[in-house]
Order: C-alpha cells, then sequence, then structure tokens
C-alpha cells in the first residue's frame, strides 16, 4: 500500500502539471471504486481551476477553485499525466483532461483507492477530521508521544501505525524507525522512557524523510507520477528481511505478525 513518503512524492511530481491548469474534461469509466463514484462527480470537477496539490497522510488533496478533489491510492493505486490520444491502460478508471493538453489518469488494478469531490473544508471530513499530527510537523515532537503512550498497553509498533496518534507511519516505514531507534517493536508503548520516544520520533522523521528523497518504496505496484518506481526499498534494514544477516551486527532478522501486519525486527538490536 503506497504509504506517505509514497504519496508525498506522487504530490511532489503532479503539482508543477496540474497547479493552475483547468479541468477541461472528466471521464468515469469504472465507478466501483472503494466508494462508488457519485453520477454528479464528473460535472463537479469540470471547468474548475486547480489551485494547490497538498497531502494530509495518506491522502492528496487537490484544491480547486471551488471546492476539492480528496484522492486516496489505497493498495496499488497510482496517478500519472499523459497524452490523451494514448491508449489507456487497463484499470485506468478516471480520465481528468486538463486546458493544458495533458490528462491525468487514475489507475487502481485493486479498486482500494478513493475519490471525493468536497464542496466545503475539506479537513472537516469523515475521512481527514479525526487525523493525529503529521509525523514531519512540529507536533509530533517527543513530549507528544510520550504523553500520548502513558498508560497504554499495546505494542508501540501497533501505537505508531494508529492514524489518530500519528498519521502516515505505515507498516514498512514503523517497523524501519523502529529498528532505527534501538526499540523493540513489540514492546508495551506505556512501558517506553521518554528518551526512548525521542529516539522513536527522530527515527521516524528520519526514515520517512530518507524514503521521501528516493522517491518511495515500491514492493509491488507502487510508481510515481512519471511511472517510476521508488527506490528506497535498498535502503531496508529490516522489512522483508526475514532470516536475512542485520546489516549491523549480522543477527538474523525476526518476522512475526503483530496487528494482522507482518513485522520485522533484530532481536540484538532492538531491546
Amino acid at each position: 500500500m503506497p504509504e506517505l513518503p509514497e504519496v508525498e512524492t506522487t504530490r511532489r511530481g503532479l503539482a508543477p502539471l496540474l497547479e493552475g491548469r483547468r479541468i477541461a474534461a472528466v471521464r468515469v469509466h469504472e465507478r466501483r471504486l472503494r466508494w462508488a463514484l457519485p453520477a454528479g462527480f464528473e460535472d463537479a470537477l469540470r471547468g474548475r481551476r486547480i489551485r494547490v496539490v497538498e497531502r494530509r497522510a495518506k491522502y492528496l488533496l487537490v484544491a480547486t477553485d471551488r471546492g476539492t478533489l480528496l484522492i486516496h491510492l489505497g493498495m496499488s493505486g497510482s496517478l500519472r499525466t499523459a497524452d490523451p490520444a494514448l491508449a489507456r491502460r487497463p484499470h485506468d478508471h478516471v480520465e481528468i483532461d486538463l486546458d493544458s493538453g495533458r490528462c491525468l489518469r487514475f489507475n487502481d488494478p485493486r479498486r482500494f483507492g478513493s475519490m471525493h469531490f468536497i464542496d466545503g473544508d475539506p479537513h472537516g471530513h469523515p475521512l481527514l477530521r479525526a487525523l493525529g499530527p503529521e509525523p514531519l510537523s512540529d507536533a509530533f515532537d517527543a513530549d507528544y508521544l510520550h504523553a500520548r503512550t502513558r498508560g497504554r498497553r499495546v505494542a508501540i509498533k501497533v501505537l505508531l501505525m494508529n492514524a489518530a496518534i500519528v498519521v502516515g507511519v505505515g507498516n514498512i516505514y514503523a517497523s524501519e524507525a523502529l529498528f532505527h531507534a534501538g526499540v523493540s517493536p513489540g514492546r508495551a508503548a506505556g512501558r517506553l522512557t521518554r528518551e526512548e520516544t525521542a529516539r522513536i520520533v527522530a527515527a521516524v522523521r528520519r526514515v520517512l524523510t530518507s524514503a521521501i528523497k528516493a522517491g518511495g518504496t515500491t514492493l509491488r505496484d507502487y510508481v510515481n507520477a512519471n511511472g517510476n518506481p521508488g527506490y528506497f526499498r535498498q535502503k531496508l534494514y529490516v522489512y522483508e528481511r526475514a532470516d536475512e544477516a542485520c546489516r549491523d551486527c549480522a543477527t538474523p532478522i525476526r518476522q512475526r505478525v503483530q496487528g494482522q501486519r507482518s513485522t520485522y525486527w533484530c532481536p540484538t538490536c532492538q531491546r
């Protein structure tokens, strides 16, 4: 599933191509996304001028002169611009023609992605209003995380993946950040010291920043707005490296299921 670095990479690729452009036409070839696209979706977007492309958590917000297009890439979705004369690829479900002569295409083989056109404040939408702070913002710091972990028996990795605590720290990056922080993913969140929560915050910031610079992580489906994969996979220390030697101490990396997701850690480097 595309996580924060992949969505941010997509945003950065699309922003200069979309901002300031007017939407000339919209074609929906498959309405059955995670939530079915309503009958008036095309009319709501047609003629709008795009002001800015932003990101909140794993959502893209394409703000227009009236209303906002809220996009989630789901498990296998991608956005790219193309010449509208080029034939559609399989699973190109939505096409948005721009006055630049380019076409924005939403491709999603599994159809777990979504699109919503919102007239009012998008941050009040049910999908956004209960979200926690951005992990790269000043609001996510050691004091905040330490306070949110007090009295919590849930494992720290599961807590980091709770979007009400902090957004965008998905399975890959939670595993990687905890390795760099030297904290076992199974530790009870409430038993972490403030020094440990400070290390976790620093590691989350460092891992996400590095992943964004590498264009995200491609494990299976993800490509960016230019159709290129992300290259952070080459920098992974633990994720999907079960039984391989730890890059720091050579101990075999372990794997377990935690919160219905695969977790990877080094039993020597993480305590």
